[in-house]
């Protein structure tokens, strides 16, 4: 066998090699000396793993790479959960200096050479083998933060709220940014993991806190610390897949979300009624066809806001909102069928728009408007009867 004398005395030398490689460990690396007690026996367990690994590999004449994966199996997602990925390059290259250093005496002779271009050669494989564990233990987090996600906008989208809802979301990052939005859409497709680590990416470089699951088809962001949710929205509108995309209205703290959560859940499903909607489009601008979907929130929000404001504010405004339903939105026509000028007409539009916060000039609100004075007269309490 090739190098058969140096690999006993390489084997014979093992326990020393990975104790001298910790206590080398202990005098170069100030970080390493602060870990607690069972981290550093890990560490240990790990050096020690790497030379009877280094021993393997030369009797295979460091063709068969995949024993260098061996040398982390002793601790492998311990050691990537407490130890960063680039402290462990740096415990590999102190263990690597030291059986280097110690070549001349476990070389055998005309073998010095061959064991420390080994030496190299295997020190590339643990490398990579480390690089192989960390992404694993990334990929088994990713999937794992996907889970928990999932878990708690569901819990969300139940109207579950409390301290529970809280410290999962602390866990997962949330910083508890204030005001706190919710955003509705179909999904991309692929992996959950994924999809979060995409809307992830993007929410980071905006600033802005996340809470995602995808659910089924569709893609539920929580979204903390967005001031104006609609324009970040549109900013992340390419992490969603094709579709609409409903902004629920943003809510104090996080334990309101539940509120934001349920407007965009029935906005999305009452988008399809309105072809022509922006993307994204909020809650509030689908409150009829939310209404028509049977939204009984809608309903109430529909005839207070509206049908109850309008007649608070004074008989003509509601009379005029009527006549200009009749005349089709002909101003014109309206100010004959009041025997008003059409000055007159125009201003009331303004104060109804004024009341209500939508406009009869524009098409969707109108539709809006007509909606409400319908639910308003069916049942003033927005209630259509059975």
């Amino acid at each position: 066998m090739k190098l058969a004398a140096t690999i006993r005395n390489v084997e014979r030398a093992a326990g020393a090699l990975a104790t001298q490689s910790v206590a080398r460990m202990d005098e170069v690396l100030p970080w390493f000396r602060d870990l607690p007690a069972d981290q550093r026996s890990m560490v240990m367990l790990v050096a020690q793993a790497g030379v009877r690994s280094f021993v393997e590999w030369l009797r295979a004449d460091g063709v068969d790479s995949a024993i260098s994966d061996e040398v982390f199996e002793a601790a492998p997602m311990e050691l990537a959960r407490a130890i960063t990925l680039q402290h462990t390059v740096a415990l590999v290259k102190v263990t690597i200096e030291v059986v280097e250093e110690q070549v001349p005496q476990l070389a055998a002779k005309g073998e010095h050479a061959e064991l420390a271009e080994a030496v190299l050669r295997f020190s590339r494989e643990v490398a990579f083998a480390a690089a192989r564990v960390y992404a694993r233990a990334a990929e088994t987090r990713g999937a794992w933060d996907a889970r928990l996600q999932a878990l708690l906008v569901d819990a969300l989208l139940r109207g579950e709220a409390g301290d529970e809802l809280t410290s999962r979301a602390a866990a997962l990052g949330w910083s508890d940014a204030t005001p706190v939005s919710v955003a509705v859409g179909r999904s991309p497709g692929g992996e959950a993991s994924a999809v979060l680590h995409a809307l992830h990416r993007t929410t980071r470089r905006l600033g802005v806190d996340v809470l995602a699951g995808v659910h089924g088809d569709r893609l539920v962001a929580v979204l903390g610390g967005v001031a104006e949710p609609l324009a970040t929205v549109e900013k992340l509108a390419g992490k969603f897949g094709d579709g609409p995309i409903v902004v629920g209205p943003a809510v104090p703290t996080l334990e309101q979300a539940s509120e934001s959560a349920r407007a965009a859940q029935m906005g999305f499903r009452a988008a399809a009624a309105w072809p022509d909607a922006p993307r994204p489009v909020s809650a509030t601008e689908l409150m009829p066809e939310r209404a028509l979907l049977g939204d009984q929130h809608a309903r109430q929000v529909l005839s207070t806001q509206i049908y109850t404001a309008l007649t608070k504010a004074g008989g003509e405004l509601l009379e005029t909102m009527d006549a200009f339903i009749t005349s089709g939105g002909v101003l014109e026509g309206t100010a004959r069928a009041l025997y008003v000028h059409p000055n007159t007409v125009r201003y009331r539009l303004r104060r109804i728009t004024e009341v209500t916060g939508f406009s009869p000039t524009v098409s969707h609100d109108a539709f809006t408007l007509r909606l409400a004075l319908a639910i308003g007269r069916l049942d003033p309490s927005g209630e259509l009867p059975r």
